[in-house]
């Protein structure tokens, strides 16, 4: 028989910028929301058990004082083959996507970090690579020259041949972002043809969008779903149910 839950229940992951959210009921996904790190107030939890992930310690130390928290670790995870360094919310995003749309399965998370994470057939870390994330990309032309601006990341895909400084930063960042996109999918496509790909992540949609409009072959083939971890961390519960 299958492990159930039958209790309300919170997840927390503790991303690099914001507090990210989930409500349970048993496994059903009620809801989703973001918060600031400075936003620290127990009352919002409701004495419900709060599951929690991070990769922000000082945060993590925070929200375990919580009575009724528990904190999710890589041990806790069902894969072979991790390594002590992998990101805890880059675990649980493969755990989730590779047990909800099957393994083989790599799993692109654009948030602050664009990251990819694979896993073979057998529940195996085949691994991955990180690179700044498209916002982050941005904020560092921004930050780190003397004369670049502030630029916003558009709706759909900017001119690549760009007349503008503004223009010439997101194509720049796009463009490059999204062939290296295309070449880590194509080459897991060698090593796993039809295998899953899923993107999740603050800019997951986006990216999606973006990679539909230039390689729309590719994108149709991508699924997106931007609750990966909380699926994991759901996983992970029914476990120990």
């Amino acid at each position: 028989m299958m492990n159930e839950l039958s209790f309300r229940w919170l997840g927390l992951m503790i991303g690099n910028s914001r507090l990210h959210w989930a409500k349970f009921e048993g496994k059903t996904l009620e809801g989703t929301w973001d918060s600031e790190h400075a936003q620290i107030d127990f009352s919002i939890l409701e004495n419900l058990p709060l599951c929690i992930a991070s990769v922000v310690p000082t945060q993590t130390e925070i929200w375990q004082r919580y009575p009724l928290a528990t904190l999710i670790t890589l041990q806790d995870i069902p894969l072979k083959g991790l390594y002590s360094t992998l990101g805890i919310d880059r675990a649980l995003a493969l755990w989730g996507a590779g047990q909800t749309y099957g393994f083989p399965c790599l799993v692109i998370d654009g948030g602050t970090a664009l990251t990819f994470t694979a896993g073979t057939s057998d529940r195996t870390l085949i691994g991955g690579a990180i690179l700044p994330g498209l916002r982050l990309q941005l904020q560092s032309l921004e930050t780190k020259t003397g004369a670049l601006p502030q630029v916003s990341l558009p709706d759909r895909l900017p001119p690549r041949w760009a007349i503008n400084t503004p223009e010439a930063i997101q194509s720049g960042v796009i463009y490059s972002l999204l062939a290296g996109l295309t070449d880590f999918i194509t080459h897991w496509w060698t090593l796993f043809p039809d295998a899953q790909v899923v993107m999740t992540g603050g800019d997951g949609q986006l990216l999606h969008r973006y990679l539909s409009s230039e390689y729309p072959e590719i994108a149709q083939k991508i699924r997106v779903a931007s609750e990966l971890i909380f699926w994991g961390m759901r996983e992970i519960k029914l476990l120990d149910a």
